[in-house]
């Protein structure tokens, strides 16, 4: 396999507005995320057997394994999803295994799934404005707020970082597939989260949808950590700072972009030996 560059583009540093939630929750951990010993069983399956890993404040992680490998099922297990059998999981230092998904959203987690979540017969703005809206205090309230007010202003904002100013107006059912991604990660980044797991955002784009992917993913701001699965490796290293390598529920191997890419088990197990 050709060697891949672990390049990283200049962070924006444009501060997103910050929900309530999120604004009053202090940073208690250097580490963004720690897992112990985390296993989910389906009956006598163990889809995510005994995973302990840990993710710094502001780190770019890639998962990797080939399918079956336990990746999704482990996201699940972050997100609340399909909890823990058995294990702990912190997130900025707090205890979140048993929180409900929603609980854990108005911490500052969020997440993308492989198969885009939107509005369809909405706009881009909509979409975005009902992603900042949902993580406010006035999620419930049925009033539309003018153009000066926050959550305005923050959806405008999204667009701009997701580089969907153009398409604004655009109903979602007639976006590319990659700009459907585009949009899902920009709603991602409603109300400053703290931490976003990414599952496979590169699938099904066509190469110039993942060249503006890798721009939108190297132009989030330093200080946001995001954990990324993803199948197609010249992306996934070239935007992460560390790489860990799940093989049958469990990891085998956690380093760099470089050492990943050049590990002998990692080459038999899940690229199918260097090329």
């Amino acid at each position: 396999m050709a060697s891949i560059t672990a390049l990283r583009s200049a962070m924006t540093t444009a501060v997103m507005p910050r929900s309530p939630e999120a604004s009053d929750m202090p940073l208690m951990s250097s580490e963004a995320l720690v897992l112990e010993n985390v296993t989910r069983a389906f009956g006598a399956l163990r889809a995510v057997d005994d995973v302990s890993l840990s993710v710094l404040a502001g780190e770019k992680r890639a998962i990797l394994g080939a399918n079956g490998a336990g990746k999704t099922t482990l996201f699940n297990a972050i997100t609340g999803d399909f909890p823990p059998t058995s294990g702990r999981i912190l997130f900025f230092g707090e205890d979140i295994t048993s929180m409900d998904p929603f609980e854990r959203i108005r911490k500052g987690m969020r997440r993308t799934y492989q198969s885009s979540l939107l509005f369809r017969d909405l706009s881009v703005r909509d979409n975005l404005f009902l992603a900042v809206r949902g993580v406010s205090n006035a999620r419930f309230s049925l009033r539309r707020p003018g153009r000066s007010h926050p959550t305005t202003v923050a959806t405008q904002e999204l667009l701009e970082r997701g580089r969907l100013t153009h398409l604004a107006d655009e109903m979602v059912s007639n976006l590319a597939h990659g700009q459907q991604r585009q949009l899902e990660i920009a709603m991602a980044l409603a109300g400053a989260p703290r931490l976003i797991l990414f599952d496979e955002p590169a699938a099904g784009l066509s190469p110039a949808e993942r060249r503006e992917l890798v721009l939108l993913l190297t132009s989030l701001p330093s200080h946001m950590s995001f954990v990324l699965i993803e199948h197609d490796l010249e992306i996934a290293l070239r935007v992460v700072e560390r790489v860990t390598v799940m093989h049958n529920g469990s990891v085998i191997k956690t380093g760099t972009p470089s050492d990943i890419e050049n590990d002998q088990q990692v080459q038999a197990i899940y690229m199918g030996g260097k090329h």
